[in-house]
């Protein structure tokens, strides 16, 4: 079992909304994906090859740079392992030993050894599972152990974070992807990355043993075990043989499809293109396995772009040494894949044959509960969990967050706040033409405006006609979109008081959404992770949306009204607040229900993907952060909740906003504060 979604590449065309909207609205749900595709295109059109070896490893060394700080860095000094022997029990030609060892301060790594009973310093493999239920217990992942102890290899299989002993819960069987995964995006350290230092220190625990040879180390796992193996294997220049299986393709095919959080690499098509990461152990022994009827994005075809630049790169070595073996099989490790990789290991650890396959000996795989090390439900209560982790290290960050204790201190902390709220977004992109075309209803009433907020993308925003209008109000709703503003009562009441109201369709959401982006309890699943391979963000380009409107408005009318509200519901809370950060125009913020704080000891429940920005955490703040760069123009906040949607009370909001409120009042002499914390039926009344 594993976790690849294909998207459906036909998308039905919405007659309605073609007839209410006009042709470019009902082309709208399909614009975003080839809009992705163009951008990555366009990113890595001028990549060259390296002429020599030497311009390779410099361009390498620099490629190994980027690829740290897209998973956030690694600790500098690497905590004890501290590993515990929790069971063990012998088999014909082999023993297994249940253990775990400390990766991170706190955070456990349960594996199980293979051990040879053969005397002397072995070859060792690091075993990383992929999507398989059972983790390390799986019978598909036992198979390739017992395989390999039985010719002689040490081999170490380890549970991924979140996945088998480790998932939230204390039964097998979980997913760490979409909105468990999420938790980690904030605080910068996307769980790829995490993947990668683990393993790196599973190669430590390795070192440890006194049965394992330091110099024939191999590493190996399918699907998304095996796009561990390809960045462990790149980045750990101790891995002798590295043979990903049934996970190589491209970052540019990914762009149709859904991969786990566990793969996405922020920001990776900026820099760089998988055969390049392929290429950082091209001097190593790589071998790459396809099989014939795997999902596109891992097609022979698509594997074979990256290959070829490997092949290429391997060239520059001398006796360096890489294969592509392509095995008539659907997404798996089956038994010609595992004779395959023995054959290899063979060759680069042991020294034996040509890399051809061998002939696996005979296997017997273990009841899962077997290799357990916390059987049933005997793992501690308090063991760190994705989120958990999650949580600890935002409380950390948030904690050296000082207050200023002056204006003019704040002056500076917040534009240093703006800079990394912009780098934290992608970055916005130079404004274009936005070729708008309006349309009023017959009684003159209500108009649509089309716009292009950038090039191959069309947005359209509906108002009620006021003339010379004091008072705007742009209404956002990323869940129910344009039509739940249209029709509920604060739209109505806005425009009772006198407001002209605005509601329109970020782009991928409402009428404009991408259809199969729903992934688990990620609704824009596919969206957010397509936009974090081209490193913009859907935060990002949601408040570029924002400004945009306010672009068009001001094109359409010569000028903008006096008074300029952005007020997001739920999800889109956040997006006004960056928006209303990173442009002045805007007056004044209102967020419904929203997102209070990021952290959270639980998945993100009720919200979007798109809002998790890789590194918002560290280098802007949290959400009281976020609130506090709009000062001093108004921010009210109408309720709010938890990441896992559980609703915050208002002395639980003034103690998440209390950032927020010492900034206003470093800025407000005022008896009356700009920020304040109303009920959400209060809105329209906190705005008189």
């Amino acid at each position: 079992m594993h976790f690849r979604f294909a998207v459906t590449t036909s998308l039905c065309l919405f007659s309605l909304l073609a007839t209410a909207r006009g042709d470019d609205a009902a082309t709208a749900p399909l614009q975003f994906n080839p809009f992705v595709k163009k951008q990555a295109e366009a990113l890595r059109k001028g990549d060259t090859t390296p002429e020599s070896k030497d311009q390779w490893e410099h361009r390498r060394a620099a490629l190994k740079a980027k690829l740290a700080a897209a998973w956030g860095g690694f600790p500098e000094q690497p905590c004890p392992l501290e590993p515990r022997l929790l069971g063990e029990f012998s088999r014909e030609g082999y023993r297994v030993e249940k253990l775990i060892f400390q990766t991170r301060p706190g955070v456990w790594m349960t594996a199980n050894t293979y051990v040879p009973d053969k005397p002397g310093r072995l070859p060792a493999i690091l075993n990383v599972h992929g999507h398989w239920s059972g983790a390390k217990q799986d019978p598909v992942v036992q198979s390739r152990c017992i395989a390999a102890a039985k010719l002689g290899y040490f081999v170490l299989c380890v549970d991924a974070f979140g996945a088998g002993e480790r998932g939230l819960g204390k039964k097998l069987g979980e997913y760490h992807g979409e909105m468990v995964a999420a938790t980690l995006f904030p605080i910068g350290l996307p769980l790829s990355g995490l993947q990668v230092y683990e393993n790196m220190r599973a190669v430590d625990y390795l070192l440890t043993r006194p049965e394992v040879d330091p110099q024939r180390i191999g590493i190996t796992g399918a699907s998304g075990g095996g796009n561990q193996t390809m960045y462990a294997g790149a980045f750990d220049e101790r891995f002798r043989c590295v043979v990903p299986t049934c996970s190589v393709g491209n970052y540019q095919s990914y762009l149709s499809s859904a991969c786990c959080m566990c793969e996405v690499v922020p920001g990776a098509l900026k820099f760089t293109e998988e055969g390049d990461v392929l290429g950082l152990a091209a001097h190593r022994g790589v071998m790459v396995t396809s099989a014939t009827r795997d999902a596109f994005q891992f097609s022979v075809g698509e594997a074979r772009k990256s290959f070829t630049r490997l092949e290429y790169i391997a060239g520059l070595y001398k006796d360096a040494s890489v294969k592509h073996t392509i095995i008539e099989s659907e997404h798996n490790y089956n038994r010609p894949m595992r004779e395959a990789m023995l054959g290899w290991m063979n060759k680069h650890l042991k020294g034996e044959g040509d890399g051809s396959p061998i002939i696996e000996p005979e296997i017997k795989t273990e009841e899962p509960e077997m290799l357990r090390c916390f059987p049933g439900d005997s793992r501690p209560d308090d063991y760190v969990t994705i989120p958990r982790f999650a949580a600890a290290e935002a409380r950390q960050l948030l904690a050296r967050r000082a207050v200023p204790k002056t204006s003019a201190e704040w002056s500076t902390a917040r534009q240093h706040g703006l800079t990394s709220l912009e780098d934290v977004l992608g970055g916005m992109p130079d404004p274009t033409p936005l070729q708008r075309k309006s349309e009023r209803t017959a009684d003159g009433k209500v108009e649509t405006i089309t716009f292009e907020p950038e090039p191959g993308l069309s947005l359209s925003l509906q108002r009620n006609v006021v003339a010379d209008p004091a008072r705007l109000a742009i209404l956002l709703d990323l869940d129910g979109g344009s039509e739940a503003v249209e029709k509920g009562n604060l739209a109505e009441q806005l425009k009772a008081a006198g407001w002209m109201v605005v509601s329109v369709d970020l782009r991928a959401t409402g009428r404009n959404a991408v259809k199969g982006d729903k992934i688990g309890n990620a609704p824009d699943h596919n969206s957010a992770e397509w936009s974090l391979w081209i490193g913009r963000p859907l935060l990002g380009q949601w408040a570029w949306d924002v400004q945009r409107t306010l672009d068009t408005l001001q094109e359409q009318d010569g000028k903008l009204p006096k008074e300029v509200a952005v007020i997001g519901t739920r999800s889109a809370g956040t997006v006004a607040l960056c928006a209303g950060a990173l442009d002045e125009r805007i007056t004044r913020v209102v967020t419904i229900n929203s997102l209070a704080t990021y952290v959270t000891e639980q998945p993100y429940s009720g919200q979007r993907l798109g809002l998790m920005a890789p590194a918002i955490v560290r280098d802007v703040g949290d959400i009281s952060h976020l609130a506090a760069l709009v000062a001093p123009r108004p921010v009210t906040i109408a309720g709010g909740v938890r990441g896992n949607a559980a609703p915050v009370s208002p002395t639980g909001l003034r103690e998440l906003f209390q950032f927020t409120d010492q900034v206003y009042s470093l800025l407000v002499t005022e008896p009356t504060t700009p920020f304040k914390i109303v009920a959400p039926d209060d809105v329209v009344e906190s705005l008189r």
